[in-house]
């Protein structure tokens, strides 16, 4: 099994790692990209799509690399798992919505899908039941609720198994309550084999 974690706005690869003691899975692959200058695109994410080209395309490329990367080293997408927080979790959810597949497990992390609210896209393809499940805060000064509700309703479109937690007034970090929902994601993937 392998997961593929992906660091926020201003951070490092070593910072998202070190989520992974919490985990309690010592076997699992990890894998942390870093993104150059610790920013995978320089505007937010609900900016117009334009206006975070041509860094968006290389950062989902960056995705596709690692995942190809996990591939020829044996794990298959179903034992896969993608985790985000902040930036690094919108950049996981669009590369997910973009590359439907029934990957082992989604979390997004204080994030949502990349797109400009008034020009909403379109996704095709399915995810035949992937766990994607987003944990954000009622409050949260980086993510608009609206907009992680608005991401989990197409997921659902895409036939993920969309777990959906919005926490009142939490600060923009990750809880104990996403930690325990990621240690399920991976048991249920570990009893899948």
């Amino acid at each position: 099994m392998a997961m593929v974690m992906l660091h926020g706005r201003g951070a490092s690869a070593s910072d998202i790692l070190s989520l992974a003691s919490e985990f309690g899975e010592p076997d699992l692959a990890y894998v942390a990209p870093q993104a150059s200058g610790s920013t995978w695109y320089p505007n937010r994410f609900n900016a117009p799509l334009e206006n975070n080209e041509p860094w968006l395309t290389s950062a989902l490329g960056v995705v596709a690399d690692v995942l190809s990367l996990v591939a020829t080293a044996g794990i298959p997408v179903e034992r896969t798992l993608l985790l985000g927080f902040s930036q690094g979790a919108c950049l996981a959810l669009e590369f997910v919505a973009r590359n439907p597949k029934p990957y082992g497990g989604v979390a997004g992390l204080s994030g949502a899908l990349i797109q400009n609210g008034d020009k909403p896209r379109s996704y095709s393809g399915t995810l035949r039941g992937t766990p994607v499940f987003l944990g954000c805060s009622t409050t949260d000064p980086h993510v608009p609720a609206d907009r992680v509700q608005q991401s989990a309703e197409i997921f659902r479109a895409l036939g993920a198994d969309v777990t959906l937690r919005l926490y009142p007034n939490m600060e923009h970090t990750v809880n104990a309550d996403e930690i325990q929902f990621v240690r399920r994601m991976i048991a249920s993937v570990k009893a899948s084999q």
